[in-house]
């Protein structure tokens, strides 16, 4: 990639020499053209830097500083001409050419140092569970919660109601309400809500994402309302995570006339079994008021036979299920 672009740190007075005005010059203009003409016009200041990255040194009167970049080690640091060894891993790019201005005022007068980010390889940040694209992002620069999520393609339909971060406590504790620290001391985990994330409701639930964060958005429980109903899929749990017969129906916008509404059926996984516990359902003596509503589960299948059709035939379910993306998914 192009060399990112910071604007360099300037020092005037009026000890500051002619030619180190004219070596001042030269360098910011050759810094404009850079920026002005380089694949990447944005600054990046607030990068933070990390292992693997590679930056390159620009300073007025130190010759000795080589035309190449430097790889920042496994320790975090740059060895650096004339200085020695620099701590650059959890800096900003901006804090780490302060830094430099500091180190080189022993040996320069007035120091001018501008800082080009190479390479960024340091910023991995794994997204998991029920997003478009899942897998390692780099951050390339700060990034919040909802742009992270944006990187990874967005939410599927089927998305759970909340996004678990874990990070490593080098980066402090998540900054979310009810965070812990695991036992071993090495993590925090945290848990915030989509829906309001989404909606902005709390700007302070969009936290900045940090180097290795691992982010997971689980799959929704859901219930199925299949047959003949006026609209047939699949249908995300509310965050309460529960509704009845009459609620799943009203989800699916009731029944059409052909329906046999007294013979529907939730078909309910059994633990251990790969069949389908069949539980009858009469919807019309439920409506009636003259059956109790019964609380589905999830994954639970609602299923309405049209009439003329006599008995439930769960290998037909099951077919639709292996066909997977033929039902469609609905959100409340």
């Amino acid at each position: 990639m192009a060399p990112t672009c910071v604007k360099s740190q300037t020092f005037s007075g009026s000890g500051m020499s002619v030619r180190s005005r004219f070596l001042g010059a030269v360098v910011g203009v050759l810094l404009f053209l850079t920026c002005l003409y380089g694949q990447v016009p944005a600054t990046m200041s607030s990068y933070v830097l990390g292992q693997g990255d590679q930056v390159t040194l620009r300073v007025v009167e130190a010759d000795e500083i080589p035309d190449k970049p430097f790889r920042i080690d496994e320790k975090g640091s740059i060895d650096v001409p004339m200085i020695g060894a620099v701590h650059a891993a959890g800096l900003t790019v901006h804090e780490l050419q302060t830094l430099l201005v500091t180190r080189f005022t022993a040996f320069i007068k007035n120091p001018q140092v501008a800082v080009f980010v190479n390479e960024m390889r340091s910023q991995p940040v794994s997204v998991l569970g029920a997003v478009n694209l899942p897998g390692v992002h780099q951050l390339q620069g700060h990034k919040t919660l909802v742009e992270v999520l944006a990187t990874a393609g967005g939410l599927k339909p089927d998305a759970g109601y909340s996004v678990r971060i874990t990070r490593h406590m080098e980066w402090g504790q998540v900054p979310l309400p009810g965070s812990s620290v695991t036992p071993d001391g090495l993590y925090s985990v945290g848990e915030v809500g989509l829906k309001g994330l989404l909606e902005a409701k709390n700007p302070a639930d969009n936290i900045a994402v940090m180097p290795n964060d691992v982010l997971t958005i689980p799959v929704a429980e859901m219930i199925y309302v299949l047959g003949d109903v006026r609209k047939s899929g699949g249908f995300v749990l509310g965050e309460r995570k529960g509704v009845s017969v009459l609620q799943a129906l009203a989800m699916a916008e009731g029944t059409t006339p052909l329906a046999r509404s007294n013979e529907a059926r939730i078909l309910r996984n059994s633990p251990g079994s790969e069949v389908r516990a069949e539980i009858p359902v009469d919807l019309k003596k439920i409506m009636n008021g003259q059956a109790i509503d019964i609380a589905m589960q999830s994954n639970d299948v609602l299923f309405v036979p049209t009439s003329g059709v006599k008995k439930i035939r769960e290998r037909a379910l099951d077919a639709i299920f292996a066909i997977g993306s033929g039902v469609a998914i609905y959100r409340p």
